[in-house]
């Protein structure tokens, strides 16, 4: 057989969670031709020798729907495995749109989503109106990365009600509309459909996401469309999941279970593990039982924020800091050179009530000195600022301004999320077999958060370090599982006859990269970029697009439709 390449003496982990095995992988054209030993030469050749070789990670949660348009590499996904990423969550799209309200469609995403404005004024095609029609406008783009993409409530709504999307629930011809966009979508090869009902989503003047003023009505009609076609998944941002009310998260969890079993639709949810989330494990387990079909989506480290004076610091709001703060980046590096403007900020800062202090969309929370931590390894542990404080003999405030001042503002510091993250929940949902590790948001939150990385993290802290995984189960987790969550059939395993989407990497080696700050939006807007360690290549469809953590330049990706 004549193969185009061959991944050759490499520890084949096949993403079924069965044992590792040495073996070459053959691949012709974009699909895996053969796993065993080969002894003819490929057009081109990976020697593996001491590489795991494994699949393409998938992952299910991004926001990558307005990126896609103007990064053609699929940053930062691209640098940490990440062969296929399903966009569209939490009800944020930009289609279906009509032409005359694009605005509508960028209401809903530059806050909740913290995308910058002027990335989505400048970088998008607005080539599309219906969502089939944005389908089309994905599938010609050159990407190196495959993509699935949901359509959005939010979107959905603007589209059919305009204005009164953000104001009222839907009439019956609302719905109507709504109900045959959708079908046309699914039909179209949407993934499924999402939507948001949390209150943290908000527009960009303050009102609440379209998606939240739908009745549950509204919802349950929606959702039925796709469980008339047999096809597709609902994500869900509900609120009441986690509402501190028990009787209000009750009837929250019980209207979701009452949802998946009567349209038979499966449902996916956002799972931060914190102590009291792991009483949605047990939900799902119940609900499985009542004939109800539900995936949560896990993180496996806590979602955090990342600070820095090139960003956005928790000093912020304190007038000194604020007058300060609105300088040129040269300038404020210079200001802190001089003693005396160094002492007034810090004092400041000091002595700054921070009891009354709310955080307001974007910026930055009330510093914990013992939690946020200095950003020196991509892989924990690393110092809190407080430590470092105490090691230097200065204020944690004064501490910071040292760091920064030293790497030329570049420092980064790691601010914990608001839901503290416990350990044995978090464990326990990564081994939870209706769990599955994704929920990256890439393409969102681009200044604040780095969450790209959570499968180099994954494969770095939780299987080497931590040595609470097997590397073929954590394998499997971030391949087959989100593969059969969303219906990607064809991808996920290492064996004959699947797409050839494949990473090679030295387990002894994989991990995060430290991110940094760089200004290549649209329009010059800031984002973290963060690569990673330990990837010799990465193949979509059969060919090579990282090499020795390099972009080959090749632009195998698709959009992979639903069926």
């Amino acid at each position: 057989m004549s193969y185009d390449l061959v991944i050759r003496n490499g520890t084949v982990v096949d993403g079924s969670g069965f044992g590792a095995y040495r073996a070459d992988v053959g691949v012709v054209g974009d699909t895996i031709a053969f796993v065993g030993r080969i002894r003819e030469r490929g057009a081109e050749e990976i020697d593996a020798e001491g590489h795991v070789v494994c699949p393409g990670f998938i992952d299910g949660h991004t926001h990558m729907d307005a990126q896609v348009f103007w990064d053609p590499a699929g940053t930062n996904s691209c640098w940490h495995g990440v062969t296929t990423a399903v966009m569209g969550n939490c009800g944020f799209t930009l289609a279906p749109v009509r032409a005359d309200q694009r605005e509508l469609v960028v209401r809903n995403l530059e806050r909740a989503e913290d995308i910058d404005p002027g990335a989505l004024a400048e970088g998008i095609d607005w080539s599309f109106e219906t969502f089939p029609e944005y389908l089309d406008a994905v599938d010609d783009l050159p990407k190196a990365i495959n993509f699935g993409a949901n359509i959005g409530h939010s979107a959905l709504r603007t589209w059919a009600m305009g204005e009164r999307a953000f104001e009222q629930e839907a009439t019956a011809a609302d719905l109507a509309l709504m109900s045959g966009q959708l079908s046309d979508a699914m039909a179209a090869g949407a993934i499924g459909f999402s939507t948001s009902r949390s209150e943290h989503h908000r527009t960009s003047d303050d009102r609440p996401v379209a998606s939240r003023l739908a009745a549950w009505s509204e919802i349950e009609a929606l959702v039925s469309v796709m469980g008339q076609a047999g096809r597709g998944i609902f994500e869900v941002v509900d609120g009441a999941m986690l509402a501190t009310d028990p009787v209000a998260r009750a009837a929250g969890l019980d209207r979701l279970q009452d949802l998946a079993v009567t349209t038979g639709v499966p449902i996916t949810f956002g799972m931060v593990a914190t102590k009291e989330a792991g009483g949605l494990l047990d939900f799902m387990d119940r609900a499985a039982a009542a004939g109800g079909r539900f995936i949560a989506q896990t993180h496996c480290r806590g979602i955090s924020v990342l600070l820095s004076f090139k960003s956005r610091l928790p000093f912020d709001l304190i007038p000194q800091w604020s007058e300060f703060r609105s300088r040129p980046l040269d300038a404020q590096l210079a200001g802190l050179r001089q003693p005396e403007t160094r002492a007034d900020l810090v004092e400041a800062a000091r002595d700054f009530d921070y009891g009354p202090f709310r955080q307001v969309g974007a910026q930055a929370r009330p510093p914990d000195f013992e939690g946020i931590k200095v950003y020196r390894s991509g892989l924990p542990p690393n110092p809190s600022v407080a430590e470092v404080a105490r090691e230097r003999g200065v204020h944690p405030v004064e501490a910071m301004v040292d760091l920064a001042v030293e790497s030329g503002l570049e420092q980064l510091f790691i601010q914990p999320s608001l839901y503290p993250q416990d350990e044995a929940t978090l464990l326990r949902a990564l081994r939870h077999p209706r769990a599955v590790m994704t929920f990256s948001d890439s393409g969102a939150h681009l200044s604040q958060i780095a969450d790209s990385s959570i499968h180099t993290h994954l494969l770095g802290y939780w299987v080497r370090q931590r040595q609470e995984l097997p590397i073929e189960q954590a394998v499997s987790m971030i391949t087959l599982a989100p593969s059969l969550a969303w219906g990607l059939s064809d991808r996920g395993l290492v064996r004959r006859g699947m797409k050839a989407d494949l990473n090679v990497f030295d387990a002894s080696r994989v991990a995060p990269a430290v991110p940094r700050l760089v200004d290549d939006l649209p329009a010059g807007g800031r984002r973290l970029e963060q690569r990673s360690e330990g990837f010799l290549a990465t193949v979509v469809n059969g060919r090579v697009t990282i090499a020795g953590g390099q972009p080959t330049g090749a632009r195998p990706g698709r959009l992979l439709r639903g069926s």
